[in-house]
């Protein structure tokens, strides 16, 4: 579905995010249930990290190519966008000259930034990439890269990468990992604030039209 206004962007933003809390609602509700056994309950919380990082990292990928591909229809120039949107769409061009040891390589390069920044920019579809593992380093490169703001999730960057994805990936791997009612309460708490954040955040950037130079 392609996105051509602040108001479609914002609307595919609420509707995902809405089942995921959800769902998340759901899985919280069954924590919170202690009528059931202890070993019964272990595994429920275990599920329940796995899901609640599926849905925030499943969420920050949706919103990120989202708000990329709003930008993308907006059919700017190069020399209209942004630096950081600049460097999305040259991403490839500057990736395949590195890749190799011929300085040549680097002359198209140099004649797009000389002669061709008044053509239309192309930004790639599906270009943001969460490499399955959303650490702290990857939302910050990702935060970058849509140029939003960083700050709050540096205050969170142990429960990203340890409460959060190094949990999950233990649990995944099939690694025996306790993590208690409160535990998982908490985290819920913290992830469905970060989710809301993110989402304002990039709603924000197209509203103020951040994209632009």
């Amino acid at each position: 579905m392609s996105i051509l206004t602040a108001e479609e962007l914002s609307t595919k933003l609420a509707d995902d995010l809405a089942w995921r809390k959800k769902e998340l609602s759901e899985v919280k509700a069954l924590v919170e249930t202690r009528s059931f056994s202890e070993q019964r309950h272990t595994a429920l919380v275990r599920g329940a990290v796995c899901i609640l990082y599926s849905h925030w990292e499943g969420f920050v990928k949706l919103a990120a190519n989202s708000y990329v591909e709003y930008v993308r229809k907006k059919r700017l120039k190069y020399n209209e966008i942004s630096s950081n949107f600049l460097a999305l769409a040259m991403k490839e061009k500057l990736k395949e000259a590195k890749e190799t040891n011929k300085p040549s390589l680097y002359i198209p390069v140099c004649n797009f930034f000389l002669s061709e920044l008044n053509q239309r920019c192309i930004l790639p579809k599906n270009a943001i990439s969460t490499a399955s593992n959303l650490s702290s380093e990857i939302l910050k490169e990702i935060t970058d890269i849509l140029g939003i703001d960083f700050s709050f999730y540096s205050t969170k960057s142990v429960l990203i990468d340890t409460k959060l994805l190094s949990t999950r990936n233990k649990i995944a791997h099939g690694n025996y990992l306790e993590f208690d009612r409160e535990e998982y309460i908490e985290l819920h708490k913290e992830v469905i604030e970060m989710l809301d954040i993110f989402r304002n955040q990039i709603e924000n950037a197209a509203i103020e039209k951040k994209f632009i130079q």
